[in-house]
């Protein structure tokens, strides 16, 4: 048996669009929830029928806001996955929420639609943060969504967003302090980052948003390294903090290169060696799905060598790093093909990574200057 398939289903739907968001996330006055339930289905049945004798080990729900999907809807995801292929026993089913209070509010029928895992975009408990980033939800709505989906889920994680314009050392760490009293056994904690096509790349290039120099971000990244290791969450990815076994199996089978199969607008795949797309707005993707029976607008072949340095460029982002072996099986290359051995060795001298074996990894010295060795160290043609 082939191992365990991650499945990506996309909502795209967003009461309001982030000033920093460049996700595949719209605003609509109205979403027939029929038509998009079926559309859903057919799309996975489609995928199903080209990844025969797979069980699927993660289902994650990702947007836009899932959390605005009506629970039956989520149930019939999960029907129609389970089978279509098995869902293995210890199936990670993942749901994205906004913590505001009629999101809340489906919390219980999502978890007896079948959610064991909900990641809630928080990014602050601030109120004026909240409005700078955009957010439709108060400081008490995003403490009360927590404490909400610990009574109704297994497990439970939350984004912060830090690193913002004018942000000290010590207001993050009280702020953090804050987040792991809640005691939960997983952070996604980024960076603020401005991002091509946001309204924040429109005031960053008129001078009117600064967010903090290398320097002053990278004495913020340390400092949330020393507090989430501490209190027994260490980063296990560039961004992502957990405790040991908590880690997210669904993103971990992205950054260790497994197929994945992805479903809904604008959702990405990689299945046995293609990379897969659908389309991006939400009405082409219906009218895809009806006119073609699935909402592929990209299947291609991946060579050989970007199957290699995909899996390089994601698994390095892994405290655990890469297997050289693994990627070579998947590829059919070998790792000289893939991977510049003198400058492993000469990082390696330098504490910025470390090889033993087949495992190669970048170091907590190194990990801040990631993109920089990333090209060094990956051969990419």
């Amino acid at each position: 048996m082939a191992e365990p398939l991650a499945l990506y289903v996309h909502w795209p739907f967003c009461v309001s669009k982030c000033p920093y968001c460049d996700f595949n996330s719209h605003v609509r006055e109205s979403v027939d929830q029929a038509v998009w339930r079926d559309a859903l289905l057919t799309d996975l049945r489609h995928e199903a029928a080209l990844l025969p004798g797979r069980r699927v080990g993660s289902i994650f729900f990702g947007g836009g806001t899932p959390s605005l999907m009506p629970p039956a809807t989520v149930a019939e995801v999960i029907t129609a996955a389970n089978a279509a292929w098995g869902l293995t026993d210890e199936v990670e089913i993942t749901l994205e929420a906004n913590p505001n209070s009629v999101e809340i509010a489906n919390f219980a029928d999502l978890a007896a639609a079948g959610v064991n895992r909900v990641s809630i975009g928080v990014q602050s408990f601030d109120s004026k943060v909240l409005d700078f980033l955009g957010r439709a939800h108060s400081e008490d709505e995003a403490r009360r969504a927590i404490a909400t989906a610990q009574e109704h889920f297994a497990r439970v994680s939350f984004d912060l967003i830090y690193a913002r314009p004018g942000q000290t050392v010590a207001a993050w760490e009280t702020e953090l302090a804050d987040a792991l009293a809640f005691g939960t056994d997983h952070l996604s904690l980024y960076q603020l980052t401005i991002e091509p096509g946001t309204r924040f790349a429109t005031l960053a290039a008129k001078g009117d948003l600064t967010i903090p120099d290398g320097d002053a971000a990278a004495d913020l990244f340390d400092a949330t390294q020393a507090m989430t290791r501490a209190a027994g969450l260490p980063r296990y990815e560039v961004s992502n903090h957990a405790r040991i076994g908590q880690e997210s199996r669904h993103n971990l089978a992205y950054w260790r290169y497994a197929d994945y199969a992805g479903v809904g607008p604008g959702a990405h795949g990689r299945r046995l060696g293609q990379a897969t797309e659908r389309h991006k707005k939400p009405e082409n993707f219906i009218s895809a799905v009806e006119r073609n029976g699935h909402g592929l607008k990209v299947e291609t072949d991946l060579p050989a060598h970007e199957r290699a340095t995909e899996a390089m460029l994601m698994g390095l982002r892994l405290t655990e790093g890469i297997d050289l072996a693994r990627i070579e099986a998947r590829s059919g290359l070998a790792r000289e093909a893939f991977v510049d051995g003198g400058a492993v060795a000469r990082l390696a001298g330098q504490g910025l990574m470390k090889q033993d074996g087949n495992r190669l990894a970048v170091t907590d010295d190194g990990i801040l200057l990631l993109d920089s060795i990333l090209s060094e160290v990956v051969r990419t043609g």
